[in-house]
């Protein structure tokens, strides 16, 4: 990616926000800075009034759809992908409870409690209540997603579709556009407040923590995948390099695609399985962002002095998994569908996800590399499966029907 390239991009636009946002923290002044203030405001109560409409209109044709497709095969494909996002999720969780205590300390928690609160205000502020809560978006798209799939509705779906198609326009051109300004007006509120060196700190380490975590869970994919198709796991893991490094590259799945194919196929994946799970997998398992979204929530969670209870942070992780699969395909777009049950389920407001929106696209690269990286070990297993019970066929066809519908 040429220079110019990356600071166009949205990964480039955050990392500029981010700078300015804690240089201008040193020379603002307070009535300069609360216009930002106030621009967060007014965008945060957005996000609560757009994200429930969001969940609604891209998990309920997601639904619809995966009734419509090739059978046996797309619900085992799916059973798998969830899976693998639960028990990424858990992992991280695991993880989270046992090692950020050890560098989020009581001090830590002290110094940098109530991220989010300050001597900044907002000159005014607009109430913009949403239409339904977060669990009722879910539990809406659930009965006419699943719905749909019984009726057999054409002109539903395709209207579900296109209400998915006007959301992921607002997403593209008004929510992504805007995000770098609301990070800005964050990291500029933390350094006003005084909560900016502590923050930093912690979440690099964070960071930090949530790359090697990717890393590893691809060993762990591959080591499950190797023993149970009889394939040297390492092998097929290098395998599958070229698609790592070209996710790592582009931060698209859907760019990556073809490479993810190829390489799919060089572990000796028929090409008509690999051309049905690779893009359906390109669109529902998001194991790397699962790890990158509950490693982040939990570390601000623990920096801001909140509590959370085992049931509701298993809760929280199986519905993420749902929300992954429906994530829109577009950058941010996971921890934007994210941060509706990060405000609904876990009390987030405003600036904690900015917070979060800002830590997920500094890494967000390896996360989909891991994502593109752990669909080379689905569609080995989905393989082996088919082969062993010589499914060509009618599956088959299904599937080579459903991957033009699975691109992201």
């Amino acid at each position: 990616m040429k220079i110019s390239g990356f600071f166009r991009s949205l990964l480039g636009k955050i990392i500029i926000a981010i700078i300015l946002g804690i240089a201008a923290s040193f020379v603002f002044p307070d009535w300069l800075a609360r216009i930002f203030v106030t621009f967060n405001s007014l965008f945060g109560n957005f996000l609560n009034f757009f994200v429930p409409v969001l969940i609604f209109a891209l998990i309920t044709p997601a639904i619809a759809g995966l009734g419509r497709g090739a059978g046996k095969w797309l619900a085992i494909t799916t059973g798998i992908a969830y899976g693998s996002a639960m028990i990424a999720g858990l992992i991280a969780y695991a993880v989270a409870l046992n090692l950020f205590p050890l560098f989020i300390g009581d001090d830590g928690v002290n110094e940098v409690a109530e991220i989010s609160e300050g001597n900044l205000e907002a000159y005014f502020s607009v109430e913009m209540p949403p239409p339904f809560e977060v669990m009722t978006a879910l539990m809406l798209a659930f009965a006419i997603g699943l719905a749909m799939t019984v009726v057999k509705s054409d002109s539903l779906y395709v209207a579900s579709r296109e209400l998915e198609g006007v959301i992921m326009k607002v997403i593209e051109s008004f929510v992504i556009p805007l995000l770098p300004v609301f990070i800005f007006g964050m990291f500029l509120s933390l350094g006003k407040n005084g909560n900016l060196v502590d923050t930093l700190v912690t979440f690099s380490q964070v960071l930090l923590v949530a790359v090697v975590l990717t890393i590893i869970y691809l060993l762990v994919q591959y080591l499950i995948a190797g023993a149970m198709v009889g394939k040297n796991p390492l092998s097929a893991l290098r395998a599958m390099a070229p698609a790592y490094f070209t996710a790592l590259g582009t931060s698209s799945s859907a760019a990556t695609i073809p490479v993810t194919l190829k390489c799919a196929m060089n572990n000796g994946v028929r090409k008509d399985i690999g051309g049905f799970v690779v893009p359906l997998c390109a669109t529902i398992h998001l194991s790397g962002s699962m790890i990158k979204i509950v490693l982040f929530s939990f570390a601000i969670i623990m920096m801001s002095g909140m509590e959370v209870s085992f049931g509701l942070a298993i809760g929280y992780i199986l519905m993420l998994g749902v929300t992954m699969i429906a994530a829109p395909g577009v950058p941010g777009g996971a921890i934007m569908a994210a941060s509706g049950l990060l405000a609904s389920m876990l009390g987030f407001d405003e600036s904690m996800v900015a917070l979060m929106i800002a830590a997920y696209i500094a890494i967000d690269s390896f996360g989909t590399a891991a994502n593109v990286t752990g669909d080379g070990a689905i569609a080995m297993i989905i393989n082996k499966y088919a082969q062993d019970i010589g499914t060509r066929g009618d599956d088959a066809t299904a599937a080579d029907a459903l991957s033009e519908d699975a691109t992201v």
